[in-house]
């Protein structure tokens, strides 16, 4: 089953905390995971000032600069591997990097029904 771990962490605090990884070691863990067979994609995203947010109402698109919210985490990262389970997707996103300055989301990915 696929699982998107989306990681989430402070980019002011990224790469100024202690125990912040580096981009050495996020690429290491996903080479990893590569040999186990179990990584599908896994990138690291532009800041969140790069974003910019599309919304279409009633027929009309209108598209603003910047994230969607105002949050304290930001979105900085994605891994979408491919678990036997929930318990193996967790195991999964433990070891990543950045869980230990931010957060790792993990969501089973739906497909879609034709």
């Amino acid at each position: 089953m696929k699982y998107l771990c989306l990681v989430y962490c402070d980019e002011a605090l990224l790469h100024s905390l202690p125990d912040s990884p580096e981009d050495a070691e996020c690429l290491a863990y996903a080479e990893s995971l590569q040999g186990a067979g179990r990584i599908i994609a896994a990138e690291a995203l532009k800041s969140v000032q790069a974003a910019t947010t599309v919304r279409v109402r009633g027929g009309r698109m209108s598209i603003t600069d910047g994230p969607f919210a105002e949050t304290k985490e930001q979105l900085a990262g994605f891994y979408l591997v491919d678990a036997r389970d929930l318990n193996e997707a967790l195991s999964i996103a433990k070891g990543i990097p950045a869980a230990r300055v931010g957060s790792v989301e993990v969501r089973p990915v739906r497909e879609l029904q034709p």
